[in-house]
């Protein structure tokens, strides 16, 4: 089994490692980080790089595809390169997967018409342009399509797809030797629980930067 992760530039690290640390130890499978050309694709944060070991031509029948989110999704969304690729591995994939915003060049692919989906809380509604039903859900299966919210979510993924393909005690074991066991400091990991005014501004400087 051939696992693809999708890199692109300004990608979000997490939402590539998390599912890659996860579903990524699915027995006998093979993980590729997948490019429109390979070598190093930098981060969002600019100061780190994950190498892509292929191209998209060289990745054709992928048989689960993850595609990580970013803050800027709007320029991968209007690139036909990748949106051409999502088409056409999807086509065969078994599981065609999604973490935080990277479920909008899902959408944008139109791979989730009519589909329920998740995505980052700042960029949820976007969805809805695209054909698709958003949700506040942390993980969503839609036949074989599989979104994730923002960023850590994917980890969560990672472990509800593993356990899927190969059985609950195979993802037991792996959330166990990650000692994925959350214990956050804060109880402000989404919109529902973080202060109202924390809220409010990050909503203010999403919608400030979707304007430029």
């Amino acid at each position: 089994m051939q696992i693809a992760v999708l890199l692109y530039d300004r990608f979000t690290s997490l939402d590539a490692i998390g599912p890659y640390d996860t579903l990524g130890r699915l027995p006998g499978a093979e993980v590729v980080f997948v490019s429109q050309r390979p070598g190093p694709v930098r981060t969002d944060a600019g100061s780190l790089a994950l190498v892509a070991d292929k191209g998209l031509d060289e990745v054709t029948r992928p048989d689960i595809v993850i595609v990580p989110g970013g803050p800027h999704p709007e320029i991968e969304m209007a690139n036909p390169v990748v949106l051409d690729w999502l088409r056409s591995v999807d086509a065969t994939t078994t599981w065609t997967t999604s973490v935080c915003t990277g479920s909008l060049l899902l959408a944008a692919a139109g791979l989730l018409d009519g589909r329920r989906a998740t995505s980052h809380w700042l960029f949820l509604d976007r969805l809805r342009a695209f054909g698709a039903e958003p949700t506040g859900e942390r993980v969503v299966f839609d036949g074989k399509y599989v979104t994730a919210a923002g960023v850590s979510a994917g980890i969560d993924m990672g472990l509800t797809l593993l356990g899927r393909a190969a059985g609950d005690d195979v993802a037991r074991t792996v959330q166990l030797m990650t000692e994925y066991d959350p214990q956050p400091p804060y109880d402000a990991g989404s919109p529902a629980k973080a202060p109202a005014e924390l809220v409010a501004r990050l909503r203010g400087v999403s919608l400030s930067e979707g304007s430029r």
